[in-house]
Parts: C-alpha cells; sequence; structure tokens
C-alpha cells in the first residue's frame, strides 16, 4: 500500500504542521534505532494535529502517534505508514493549578512547577519524554507518579476533544486507559499541586537529577529501565520467597534485582548491552539493531522465567511490528 502525494501536499499547507516525508525513526527515538516511516507530521495545535489525524483517516493511510521516543522500541524496518506527533508544548499556572501541553518536556514541567513553589513533582526530575507520554504510561519516580497531581486530561477521540478526569483516566502502575485504546490522542492536562518551598524543591530535583543521570546518562541511547517492577504481592511464590526483605520497598521488588541473579550484568548481544553497573538498563553501544535489542529482551525473560517462574514485562513500546 502506498499513499497518494496529494495527501502530503494537503498536509504541507496546514497551518502549525511540519511534513518530513522518510523520516528515519532511529533520529527520533532515544534508543537510535529504526527503520523509516513514509512520513512524520508534527503538529503544533490542536487544530493543525485534528485536521492531520482526520486528513490521514479519510484518507486510509495506516498511521499511528509516538512521543519523544524516550519509551519506543522500532522495527529495523521501519513503520510502514505515517507518524503524527502532537508537539504544542505551552504551560501555564493559576494558584496551584498548572495547565501543560502534551508535547512539553516532562523535565520542564518539573521545573516550571518548582520554580513556582507547588510540589508534587519534584522527584520526577530528569524523567526524558513529553508529558503526554508520561500521562499514557503513568511515570513516576522516587514515590512519585503523575496520576497524583491530574486534575483532568484534555484528549482528541477522533471525532472531537473531550475530557476525562483523574478516575476516569483508568491510572494504575505505570498503566491508564490511553494505553487501551491508542486511537485516544492526549492534547493537555490540568494538574493540581500543592503549595512548597521554592528552595527544597529545586534542591530535592537537582540531587535525585544528578542520581538520575549518574544511573541514566542524558545522552546515553537506551529507555531507561527497560522492565517494570513488580508488586511485590503479584509475584509469584518461587520468586516472592527468594526477595530479600530489604530488597522490598514500598511494596515493591526491583525487576534490576532478578536481572542480577540470572547475570544479566554486562550481557551483550551484537550493539547492544546490559549496562556493568545497572541490570535492567540496555543500551545502544552505537553500532546495536532492533533485531539484537528484541534477541537480548527474550534472553533475560527466558532466564528470569526459568529461575524464578517470573514473566517480565517491558515499559517500552514496540511500533512497526505485526
Amino acid at each position: 500500500m502506498t499513499f497518494s502525494p496529494e495527501v502530503l501536499e494537503r498536509l504541507s499547507l496546514v497551518p502549525g504542521l511540519r511534513v518530513l516525508p522518510g523520516a528515519e525513526l532511529r533520529h527520533h527515538t532515544r534508543f537510535q534505532l529504526g527503520g523509516p516511516c513514509w512520513f512524520l507530521a508534527d503538529a503544533e495545535t490542536p487544530e493543525a494535529f485534528q485536521t492531520a489525524y482526520q486528513t490521514l483517516s479519510a484518507a486510509h493511510i495506516p498511521w499511528t502517534s509516538i512521543g519523544h521516543g524516550t519509551n519506543l522500541i522500532v522495527n529495523d524496518a521501519g513503520y510502514p505508514g505515517a507518524i503524527l506527533r502532537y508537539s504544542a508544548a505551552q504551560k501555564t499556572v493559576s494558584h496551584t493549578i498548572i495547565s501543560v501541553h502534551a508535547g512539553a518536556e516532562l523535565n520542564d514541567l518539573v521545573d516550571f512547577a518548582n520554580a513556582n513553589s507547588l510540589a508534587g513533582l519534584e522527584s520526577m526530575a530528569g524523567i526524558p519524554g513529553w508529558v503526554g507520554g508520561a500521562i499514557y504510561g503513568n511515570a513516576g519516580a522516587y514515590g512519585q507518579s503523575i496520576h497524583q497531581r491530574i486534575e483532568s486530561v484534555e484528549f482528541f477521540d477522533g471525532a472531537a476533544v473531550r475530557v476525562w478526569s483523574n478516575e476516569e483516566c483508568g491510572f494504575r502502575y505505570r498503566h491508564s486507559r490511553f494505553k487501551e485504546n491508542k486511537a485516544l490522542q492526549i492534547l493537555s492536562a490540568q494538574l493540581r499541586f500543592e503549595p512548597g518551598n521554592r528552595q527544597i524543591l529545586l534542591e530535592k530535583s537537582k540531587n535525585i537529577r544528578a542520581t538520575r543521570d549518574a544511573k541514566f546518562p542524558p545522552a546515553m541511547p537506551c529507555a531507561g529501565s527497560i522492565f517494570k517492577n513488580f508488586l511485590l504481592k503479584d509475584l509469584p511464590e518461587k520468586a516472592r520467597a527468594a526477595v530479600p526483605p530489604e530488597k522490598i520497598i514500598e511494596g515493591k521488588v526491583p525487576a534490576g534485582w532478578f536481572l542480577e541473579q540470572i547475570g544479566a550484568r554486562g550481557m551483550q548481544v551484537g550493539g547492544i548491552r546490559v549496562a556493568d553497573y545497572h541490570a535492567n538498563l540496555i543500551y545502544n553501544t552505537g553500532t546495536g539493531t532492533t533485531a539484537d535489542l528484541l534477541t537480548l529482551i527474550a534472553t533475560l525473560k527466558n532466564g528470569a522465567r526459568h529461575q524464578f517462574n517470573l514473566s517480565l514485562e517491558e515499559e517500552v513500546q514496540y511500533l512497526g511490528f505485526a
């Protein structure tokens, strides 16, 4: 299947829409992996996004939307269709409410909240990616998750712009209803914070950012932790019995601990390697392929299943696979 050049021409005329034909997705993912798509369209306004969404759908062009690609594994062959991104990044504040568009950097939102003496996301400093992706996957760190601050989320369902309350978003650990229906496109959100001390917030975020950058260097081609941590209560008996009490933090067990027990540190397939210092960190050495990455992930999952009867679940999303 191909697309008509008229579609590209039509989209190129939409105000606030930037179209890049034949975009190599390795340039748009933190893993720096993945082949080309037919074209990538960046929408800078809600109107541009809705027009692109409806134009692609009406033309029966296969397409999907992504964020900043920080948590994405793309097929070496690329994606046979169009990629649409909503990149609007405006932020405003009123009392303890921040309104933010989905294309804003999550770390910029943290900095913005801190600068306005608003507490609630300071522990999420340094997490890469856009706010829309953070809401989609209910990102969190060090005892804070973005769902704790969400007042409402505005999204486009293909026909109209709608708003869901926090409860309607169906948040749970690293999950939201937006993961269940990928046709729903997050546009913006309102977040409610608590009044805080600006200097204390800035200092806490600075320290957490330093810790995070030491584990996940900003320039490292990776997706942070590759596998989700576990709720202790959900572990199979064999795995639960093996966990030392000191590894249980707020009812969770790090996936990295199980990976250490199966010898994951330093494991390598082709140009994809597990960090020597962090068993749940997989990165691209510069010569890796998605095929290498999939082989290494499968090896780790098989090892955990064999030794602990444990099913590791990726935090990452996949694109371009049947």
